[in-house]
């Protein structure tokens, strides 16, 4: 019986009444327990996801942990958008503990969107120095203990339009070479930076506010069926708030586009959540960030600094810094089986930063990335997928990455 779900009849699925199956499905039918009854699309209660971490880095080691997700309506799914929590706690043979907590919540009616973005790391990460061209020999590791706190909040204020504004601190202590001997350490890129724009070096604090605005017309939270969103925030730093060290700003835009192709999504689709969607899609996401004044080190446009970090897949966090960055990717999603439950991505991805010392302007270099990956549909009710990607990039970059929902 559990084999019967991993297909669906070819002659469903051309009349667009394949029934869309999950993991949990699979599941029950494998203890030969009744069927869930909800319709699809039509979001139940809480809807709990975890999965295991387990990875390697050169400069962590062997991780491993947990990470879980919990998806949520807070109102009428017909006029409420989809609530969705990650959080994650990992550990590595080297030392580094990481815990992530990040969030996209919607109060009753979409009327108040709530974000954040926390991080209690000790960690450190490779340093390179700025620009794309930086070779992988001149790396350097640094340890350090980051705390973030982002939080955000938006009003809706027409329609799909949210605006809003956010408290922003990123703080960086214990700043210190991982095995490199003192001479090395303070000879490279990142003392050379904090020493030129008179920063300290044993740790660098960013505290401030932001101003946002969001539009957002996608169908579908986690996972979407099709649509966009673009939204833009300017951070501001200001030097003695909340122990900030320096005055600086950061403008930020970005856009995602989902566009299905050949068979179109349901009408339930429009419903919190999503319903079945077409067979092949294609999915975009474009950013820049443009920074001005004294910027900590660590708080330079980089690869891996959006939120959930799933930005330029191949590439360490910190891998390419740099005073600009822009960044766009293209994914091509489809269904290997005809009820949705197992499907596949391929992307590809483009980094570019600039490095004014140098001379090195946007776009002058590029740093690309290819791969492909394996979906597992868990929660077809919050429309929640667990991932597996294998990524390449030049110089020999390279990842696999487990992570829960999809990468944007």
């Amino acid at each position: 019986m559990a084999a019967a779900l991993l297909l669906a009849p070819c002659s469903a699925l051309a009349q667009d009444t394949a029934p869309q199956v999950d993991l949990l499905d699979l599941w029950r039918m494998i203890r030969n327990k009744p069927a869930q009854a909800k319709p699809e699309g039509e979001p139940q209660g809480r809807m709990v996801a975890a999965m295991p971490i387990i990875g390697r880095n050169p400069t962590s080691g062997f991780t491993f942990g947990v990470a879980g997700q919990i998806a949520f309506v807070a109102g009428d799914p017909k006029t409420t958008r989809m609530s969705s929590a990650v959080a994650s706690l990992s550990f590595a043979t080297k030392g580094d503990i990481l815990v992530n907590v990040r969030f996209d919540a919607y109060t009753s009616d979409s009327a108040w969107l709530i974000e954040g973005d926390n991080r209690v790391y000790k960690s450190g990460e490779g340093v390179y120095g700025l620009g794309t061209v930086t070779p992988t020999s001149a790396r350097i590791d640094a340890d350090y203990s980051w705390l973030r706190v982002h939080e955000t909040i938006y009003r809706r204020l027409r329609g799909a339009f949210y605006a809003g504004g956010g408290l922003l601190i990123d703080s960086h202590t214990h700043v210190r070479p991982s095995s490199v001997p003192d001479d090395q350490w303070n000879a490279g890129s990142y003392i050379t930076y904090s020493q030129q724009h008179g920063l300290p070096t044993s740790s660098q604090q960013s505290s401030g506010i932001s101003l946002n605005a969001l539009f957002d017309r996608r169908v579908g939270e986690i996972d979407p069926r099709s649509g966009w969103m673009v939204q833009a925030w300017y951070r501001m730093s200001f030097n003695g708030f909340l122990s900030g060290d320096s005055n600086w700003q950061l403008g930020h835009i970005e856009a995602r586009s989902y566009v299905p192709l050949g068979e179109h999504p349901r009408a339930s689709d429009t419903a919190a959540g999503g319903g079945v969607p077409a067979k092949h899609r294609l999915a975009f996401w474009g950013f820049t960030d443009l920074s001005s004044g004294v910027v900590p080190y660590f708080d330079l446009p980089t690869t891996v600094s959006d939120t959930y970090g799933r930005s330029a897949r191949a590439y360490i966090m910190g891998r390419y810094r740099g005073e600009k960055m822009a960044y766009g990717e293209v994914e091509y999603r489809g269904m290997i089986t005809q009820n949705g439950l197992l499907g596949l991505v391929v992307f590809a991805n483009t980094t570019t930063v600039s490095n004014l010392s140098s001379g090195e302007k946007l776009f002058d270099n590029y740093a690309p990335a290819a791969g492909a990956g394996l979906r597992a549909l868990f929660n077809k009710h919050s429309r929640t997928n667990l991932c597996i990607d294998f990524a390449f990039g030049k110089d020999g970059a390279k990842g696999v990455y487990l992570a829960i929902q999809d990468a944007f």
